[in-house]
């Protein structure tokens, strides 16, 4: 009789779980359907959600209250759905700079509005009490900057409670007493899954309560969920998970929620190659929280081994946009074989509506343990300082960029800056792979130094192949719209 009910449990576990497994899949095949077309770049401002949150207050499935205002008077709003008797608490975007999930949730709103996968969605809504807390920073993401206008860390807030952002969140957390709790955050696209090359597209974490990291059956749970997560971003992002520190931070909140008695699970996305905007990851964001919603409804989740884990390997922080290895440096006569890793930063615009892009040399020396978006292999190539075109250009452009046209035949002869009469105040970059200057603009003693722009070329076998301008990699020999430029600099 016992070893009957063991195997009806089983299959019970394994109905349950595969029905998870199936639903992924479909979720994934249909996200375009579900997609808010009107979140399409990173930069979301709250007045872009105001019209989005004005249809979910007509629409009779959701309960929407205003919980709390920013310093700034933007609304924070908790929007709820289901009938069940597990709460689950998402918020996101505590960092205004930190927009993916924000995205996903206004997603996962538009699926629960559809008129389809009414089985699965039956089973979720009638066993949960789903509670959405997103863009908990509006006046951060009106700045596109991490902190609030105090100048704070929301999330180094949550003892204090000086931000009436911090005190929404632990008022809300209180009140529903969620026995599920999603953090969720953007990170460096810098990280990588350990001893890899592969970014950390999806890092998660089951923040520990207390120093010593114990595991009691909240955290428990946390970790229960995020294993299964971990199996599905494995299906569309192979290797690129991570796994956060665990230390204990007394001040944040993801720790004292789990702390106060809510298994909380922390996803915090990265990089994924060629997704700028994260639009790839923010699919993923959709397809492994609605199939973890839908784990911790089916409750499949409970029979998750723990043990996995440890498994998921630990983030790390070891990526490049760019790492050039093994070139040849000339300084003062000697030959040195370098590699170089090249950081692309983000320069917002000033309504932090648009960004272009200002590269620096973030190290150099034996990067061997370092790893690239992009890896070029310098072997046999010598770094050749760049040259000034002796032409200058009158004054053009318009409000965003400049370009000239023959500039891929003058990347071929290593040149890489060109003068202007008079630059437009409004010139923010250059569309063209060349620097502007003023007319009496010289150029310093080429030396290279972390800190400094990667604006150089390659030499094999004497000729020039490659060009390196505001850290792109552009190969001189193909036309340059078949490759991945984006903007050289101005410079006043």
């Amino acid at each position: 009789m016992k070893s009957r009910f063991l195997v009806l449990i089983a299959f019970v576990f394994v109905f349950q779980f595969g029905e998870s497994q199936e639903i992924t899949e479909k979720l994934y095949e249909t996200y375009g359907k579900y997609k808010e077309i009107t979140l399409s770049k990173r930069r979301i401002k709250h007045i872009q959600l105001e019209p989005l949150i004005e249809e979910l207050i007509a629409n009779p499935m959701f309960e929407v209250n205003k919980v709390g205002e920013s310093i700034e008077g933007r609304d924070l709003n908790l929007i709820s759905i289901g009938t069940g008797e597990t709460d689950v608490f998402l918020w996101s975007q505590m960092h205004g700079n930190e927009p993916t999930a924000t995205q996903a949730i206004f997603d996962i709103f538009n699926f629960l509005d559809s008129k389809d996968f009414k089985k699965e969605k039956a089973i979720i809504l009638s066993n949960l009490r789903l509670h959405f807390l997103p863009m908990l920073n509006p006046d951060g993401a009106e700045r596109y900057q991490r902190r609030n206008v105090l100048g704070i860390d929301i999330n180094r807030d949550a003892l204090r409670l000086q931000s009436p952002e911090g005190r929404t969140l632990k008022r809300v957390r209180d009140s529903v007493d969620a026995d599920f709790g999603f953090n969720l955050h953007d990170q460096s696209t810098y990280y990588n899954a350990e001893l890899t090359p592969k970014p950390a597209t999806i890092s998660y974490l089951a923040p520990a309560y207390n120093y010593e990291k114990e595991i009691n059956e909240k955290r428990g749970n946390a970790m229960k969920v995020i294993v299964f997560m971990n199996d599905i971003i494995q299906r569309y992002a192979p290797g690129q998970v991570g796994r956060y520190n665990d230390d204990f931070e007394p001040r944040a909140f993801g720790d004292n929620i789990q702390k106060w008695g809510t298994s909380t699970i922390l996803i915090e996305s990265g990089g994924y190659k060629n997704d700028a905007e994260k639009q790839e990851i923010r699919k993923l964001n959709y397809v492994s929280i609605l199939s973890a919603i839908y784990t911790i409804a089916n409750e499949s989740y409970k029979d998750i081994s723990i043990s996995k884990y440890e498994e998921i390997p630990q983030n790390d922080r070891k990526l490049f946009d760019l790492k050039i290895k093994n070139v040849t440096y000339d300084l003062l006569g000697e030959d040195y074989v370098l590699d170089l890793g090249i950081h692309r930063n983000e320069i917002d615009d000033e309504r932090h509506i648009k960004f272009h892009y200002k590269s620096v040399i973030a190290d150099q020396g034996d990067l061997s343990t370092y790893y690239g978006y992009e890896t070029f292999d310098g072997t046999g190539y010598r770094i050749i300082p760049p040259r000034m075109v002796a032409k200058t250009v009158p004054s053009s452009g318009n409000e965003e960029g400049f370009y000239i046209l023959n500039s891929e035949s003058l990347l071929k002869f290593g040149q890489a800056y060109i003068r202007m009469a008079s630059i437009p105040k409004e010139l923010k970059y250059s569309n063209s792979p060349l620097h502007v200057v003023p007319t009496d603009y010289k150029l310093d003693d080429f030396r290279l130094q972390p800190g400094m722009n990667p604006t150089f070329f390659l030499q094999k076998e004497g000729k020039i192949t490659h060009a390196v301008i505001n850290g792109f990699l552009i190969d001189v020999r193909k036309p340059l719209d078949d490759q991945d430029f984006i903007n050289a600099l101005i410079y006043r």
